[in-house]
């Protein structure tokens, strides 16, 4: 049963399940651009988006708990990424992201999702728990001013280990992220101090650490 699935299902029925992906994929995208566009993006985790976020995910696990994960045989690939993204943004639901990990690492294993994905909600999950990345995906502000890579583990084999799932040299990731932060007008956080304290707090309120 590739990625868990749980029943057999009809093309319309996943097809219907596909736009409610997409959907939620849209509503996370448009109420990121518009907290972007008023300037109250950067600087903390805004109620708003994580409040998108959680009721996502909460339609997320329905459907994991139907279909397991939304591979791109029954889904398309865009139902897939948007089933991806949706879980790489439930970070307020420890318990989810944890399940979903462990949903698309069968779905890899048979070959019915890309190995980037897992990678990457790996690192994500990993920085969360307090633990180095292993592929260097996960970046933020450093003290310089400049996105670079949160800790990473062996770091002198990450380039190995992101050839291994398909992915580009740490330099050129790196490159490419400050590029797009640039295009979005992406800033550091107006007090470094107080977001890094109300990310801690986060972290215990959600059950990371």
């Amino acid at each position: 049963m590739a990625g868990g699935i749980r029943r057999n299902s009809g093309e319309a029925e996943t097809e219907g399940i596909r736009s409610v992906l997409l959907s939620m994929r849209d509503e996370d995208l448009r109420v990121r651009a518009e907290l972007a566009a008023s300037g109250t993006l950067w600087d903390t985790y805004h109620p708003r988006m994580e409040e998108v976020h959680i009721r996502n995910a909460t339609h997320l696990a329905d459907i994991l708990d139907h279909y397991g994960w939304p591979d791109a045989s029954r889904f398309r690939e865009d139902g897939q990424e948007a089933a991806w993204m949706i879980l790489m943004h439930s970070i307020s639901v420890p318990d989810l992201m944890r399940r979903g990990r462990a949903l698309l690492a069968e779905a890899v294993k048979e070959a019915a999702a890309p190995p980037a994905l897992l990678a990457r909600l790996e690192d994500r999950i990993r920085t969360l728990e307090g633990l180095p990345q292993l592929y260097g995906t996960i970046l933020d502000w450093d003290d310089e001013g400049r996105l670079s890579p949160l800790s990473i583990e062996a770091p002198e084999a990450v380039d190995e280990r992101r050839a291994s799932v398909g992915m580009t040299p740490l330099a050129e990731h790196v490159d490419r992220c400050r590029r797009e932060a640039t295009t979005a007008d992406s800033r550091p956080p107006a007090d470094p101090r107080a977001k890094a304290t109300n990310y801690q707090n986060w972290l215990r309120r959600t059950g990371w650490r």
